[in-house]
């Protein structure tokens, strides 16, 4: 079917009305499936006559379209080769004639392109972006350089290999003659166009490219080429260093051409001082100076924060390498650096004040979270800090006489104070402040719980007058230093810090739930609570109503969920009190958990504030399925509606949950989840790969319990082709044999007789093909799954899965039985596998026909290996322990896309066997009870199959 480009285009603009984004996107998707697609969009982003938000969108689009949809798992193209083809002729050429947000999408698709393709698929790209260079257009050539960076800059944080030598060695043979000529012509140009603004901008901008590909292209190793320019590039970095021009002066926000490029200079100078000390080392000194004369002719304004902060880090890498560490070792030295670096850029701004004040949520994030990296206060904390790992007693003592100075000052002026706490805490803190305990090690110079008494203690009461930031500091200085204070101290601590959330003042109680949050997820060296549920259940109640209400203070869906911490600590009460929460008002928490739901899934836009939503709801679930409250009416509204309108942020959280609650509770399966199960056994819902990981955890949950209305409805075909479809996958395959073991555990062998001989084969063939280690493992539970439910009339058995097994291959399970099962079962690592695998070798000794007749070897290598696996007889724990709850790590790359597993729901690996507690007496009573059946056969055949030594062993399960 052919496109419309208005058509198209209008969907495309129907993406950006907040109402109607969902169907557009869901027409948008089916488009996506037609031929050409992506051609389709980049026409789009080409059209002049298009507005801008259209051409962006499509340009978005496009970006989206290459990530999910360019190759498959196994790096094979989905789209035909013509289209490949045709994306790579047109799509360079596109990006550098296109307006600068429309280059940044584009730039993204490149580089996405670039990650299966460059360079052995790609290898005329580097030459294509060399021919577009211009010696006297810099958008043209700014827009190759932009290309260029966003491929190379892939290599910075991967390890060497000879792959990534030979790619970087192809550039660097391409683009490296090229590069040195930019870069002079680049200087040349700027210096043409000293009075010319707008020129005098553009070449800033390509002598910015260019040194952050003399990052990308130095990061691996040193180039021939670079090294034997290192004079001449050295130069031109000292030079721009050093540059100044007055066009640029009047500006006080925002950073200037001008700051980004000695910005960019500054982060390759880190480069160079860490990695090629050899080469570099004797321009140290030299850069040394010329920094230190940047950061002191900068000003306070906002344009030189990152500017500062690189500066700084170039500073930090200088002290990182003990030969040059050594120009800061002197007491007048550290204390010039302390009074003309540190403190004028620890010091609060009105810009912080501002920011406190205005935009609360960004100053939390940006003190607490790192997200303030190029910032002057993490950057001059981090080369104080550094200094000191090199001096500590000399730094400590230097440092100390401005900390006592300011806290002086800090009687009559709080900012004073404020600089005296950040420097203390500086200093202090040894090592990486961890996010689970805090600062682990502290300077042995300083005492933080005296430091704590003498000087803050009494601004963290509710009582006292301080100024806002004040507060903070207090809370802040608990939290940093949590792992400090032994578990008496905390008793005496909990309940001003809890009070503080009282404060009017977004960013003190926001401090506080973080604080209070932290310490509940504490633990000490054995793993237990520092304060444990009963010290915070007299408080609970109280601070879960109170957080809700700070939460739904705006009802708004973007300011509902703005403020991720309040709902973290929420969630972190709800897993610290267990079932404590029956005490505190369940259906009050499951009324607010629900009104919140209501609101953010009009517009889901605050992926760490919903995850922690959903693991708080994961809470109740786990610890309250058979309390007196049925969870299952309070979910079931809101989740139903968010399946059936196809909110994707919340439909994996949303079937986790409903998985963790069927496999929890005792109660009858209500109707609505049968209802449930024509929706999810449809094609569309697994074409979401997110999807598929709480799907298949769900209809492996719903199987066991509606395995009378699956056969009356005749939905197990349906069952088995999911599975089907998902063990052809790589990151699926998992996933089905989760569903496949639930098929296996709840049908008997009549049922599944007509369908047994295709999974076997299905199996087999992944087999053949993708043999890894962990595929070896689930076909070898799989085999003892089937195996163990042996021993009653119409169940499965090691002969039903002989016979499926030798219907496609005449004496393949001989094979099959002695490479797979034998040495994979003697390999399982996890309690209730080797458990399942006891029985199973059990069972076959005593229940099995051909392992009695045919196989008479086979019956006594199971035996031994069934010996073996008793050594240590294995011990299951339940499948939802008491474990501390730790939940996913929200700055780690992947969180929230795709799939985000709940910890609350997290289950342990499944017992198939439960009813079975003691496995050694268990083997004992059934191998008696079956020789007792075969009139002594089981006896007899250990006499005829097993070696002394075995039959010894043997014989003490039988006395």
């Amino acid at each position: 079917m052919a496109f419309s480009m208005g058509g198209l285009a209008k969907m495309l603009g129907d993406t950006l009305d907040p109402k109607g984004y969902r169907q557009a996107e869901a027409k948008l998707k089916e488009e996506a499936k037609k031929p050409n697609y992506s051609l389709e969009l980049l026409k789009i982003v080409n059209a002049d006559a298009q507005p801008l938000k259209i051409r962006l969108a499509a340009s978005l689009a496009f970006k989206n379209f290459i990530r999910h949809n360019y190759i498959d798992e196994e790096g094979n193209y989905k789209l035909s080769l013509e289209e490949v083809h045709t994306i790579k002729q047109e799509l360079v050429g596109l990006m550098i004639s296109s307006p600068s947000t429309i280059q940044t999408q584009l730039g993204e698709a490149i580089s996405l392109i670039a990650d299966s393709d460059f360079w052995e698929r790609w290898d005329t790209l580097t030459g294509d972006l060399v021919s577009r260079l211009s010696n006297t257009d810099f958008k043209a050539t700014n827009g190759v350089l932009e290309v260029a960076h966003s491929i190379f800059k892939r290599w910075r944080p991967l390890f060497q290999s000879n792959d990534l030598n030979r790619e970087v060695l192809h550039v660097v043979e391409t683009f490296g003659e090229p590069f040195i000529q930019m870069l002079s012509i680049a200087d040349q140009r700027i210096g043409e166009n000293q009075a010319n603004p707008a020129a005098l901008k553009g070449w800033l901008e390509t002598m910015s490219l260019l040194i952050r590909l003399f990052y990308d292209l130095s990061c691996q190793d040193l180039p021939p080429i670079i090294e034997s320019n290192l004079h001449p590039i050295a130069m031109v970095l000292d030079k721009y260093l050093n540059y100044t021009n007055p066009i640029f002066d009047d500006e006080e926000d925002e950073a200037t051409p001008l700051e980004t490029v000695k910005s960019d200079i500054c982060d390759a100078l880190q480069l160079y001082a860490t990695k090629y000390d050899d080469d570099f080392g004797g321009y140290v000194q030299q850069f040394t100076n010329t920094v230190w004369g940047v950061l002191s002719s900068v000003g306070p304004q906002k344009r030189f924060d990152i500017l500062t902060s690189k500066a700084l880090q170039f500073l930090t890498a200088v002290a990182s390498v003990p030969r040059h560490a050594q120009i800061f070792n002197n007491e007048q030295i550290l204390g010039t650096i302390v009074e003309k670096v540190i403190l004028p850029n620890v010091a609060l701004r009105e810009s912080d004040i501002e920011m406190f004040e205005d935009e609360p949520i960004e100053f939390i994030r940006r003190d607490l979270e790192g997200s303030d990296s190029d910032s002057r206060r993490r950057a001059a904390t981090d080369f104080l800090r550094k200094l000191l790992e090199s001096f500590e007693s000399l730094v400590t003592r230097v440092v100390f006489k401005y900390i006592d100075h300011y806290l002086l000052l800090g009687k009559e002026d709080w900012k004073a104070k404020d600089t005296a706490v950040y420097l203390f805490l500086a200093i202090a803190a040894k090592g990486t402040v961890t996010a689970g305990q805090g600062v682990k090690t502290v300077n042995s110079h300083v005492n933080v719980v005296e430091f704590f008494g003498n000087n803050i203690a009494s601004d963290l009461s509710p009582e006292s007058t301080v100024e806002p930031i004040s507060k903070v500091d207090a809370i802040k200085y608990l939290y940093t230093f949590r792992s400090q204070l032994n578990k008496a101290q905390w008793a005496d601590a909990i309940k001003p810090l809890i009070q503080n959330l009282a404060s009017p003042h977004y960013v003190v109680y926001t401090y506080a739930a973080i604080a209070v949050e932290r310490v509940l997820f504490l633990t000490d060296e054995q793993g237990n609570h520092i304060l444990s549920r009963e010290d915070i259940m007299p408080y609970a109640k109280d601070l879960l109503e109170h957080l809700f209400a700070l939460v739904e203070k705006d009802a708004s869906p973007a300011k509902l969920q703005e403020n991720e911490f309040l709902m973290r600590c929420i969630m972190r009460v709800l897993i610290v009190i267990k079932d404590g929460v029956l005490n505190c008002g369940i259906e009050s928490v499951l009324s607010h958990l629900i009104n919140i739901t209501n609101v953010i899934k009009e517009n889901p836009s605050n992926p760490r504030f919903y995850y922690y939503h959903f693991e708080a709801i994961g809470a109740l679930v786990r610890y309250c399925s058979n309390s007196p409250v049925d969870l299952f009416p309070y979910l079931w509204t809101p989740f139903a509606f968010i399946i059936n309108e196809d909110i994707s942020e919340f439909i994996p959280y949303v079937f986790q949950i409903f998985a963790a609650l069927l496999e929890l509770s005792t109660r009858p399966i209500q109707d609505d989840f049968k209802l449930l199960i024509d929706k999810i056994l449809l094609p569309a819902p697994w074409d979401t790969r997110g999807n598929v990981p709480p799907l298949a955890r769900f209809v492996s949950a719903i199987i066991p319990k509606t395995t009378q209305e699956i056969l009356e409805q005749k939905k197990l075909e349906f069952i088995l082709s999911i599975f089907q479809r998902l063990l052809q996958g790589k990151k699926t395959e998992q996933n089905a044999f989760d569903i496949l073991e639930a098929v296996v555990g709840s049908f008997t062998g009549a049922v599944l007789e007509p369908y047994f001989g295709t999974i076997i084969r299905l199996v087999f063939e992944r087999l053949q093909s993708h043999g890894t280690d962990s595929y070896k493992t689930r076909v070898a539970r799989l085999y003892h799954l089937v195996s163990a439910r042996a021993g009653k009339p119409g169940l499965l058995g090691a002969d039903y899965f002989i016979r499926h097994a030798e219907g496609i291959q005449s004496n393949v399970f001989t094979p099959f039985y002695l490479t797979v099962i034998l040495p994979t079962t003697s390999q399982f690592a996890r309690p209730v596998d080797r458990k399942l695998g006891v029985i199973s070798y059990t069972k076959t000794l005593t229940e099995s026909s051909a392992f009695a007749q045919r196989y008479q070897k086979g019956w006594g290598f199971t035996c031994n290996n069934l010996l073996d696996l008793l050594k240590n007889p294995p011990r299951v724990g339940a499948g939802f322990g008491d474990e501390i709850v730790t939940e996913a790590d929200v700055d780690d790359i992947g969180f929230g896309v795709g799939f985000t597993p709940l910890n609350t729901c997290k289950r342990g690996p499944r017992d198939d066997f439960p009813e079975i507690l003691e496995i050694g007496s268990w083997v004992g009573q059934y191998l008696k009870a079956a020789n007792q059946k075969h009139n002594g056969g089981i006896v007899a055949f250990a006499e005829q199959r097993l070696s002394p030594e075995v039959k010894a062993v043997f014989a003490q399960y039988l006395q």
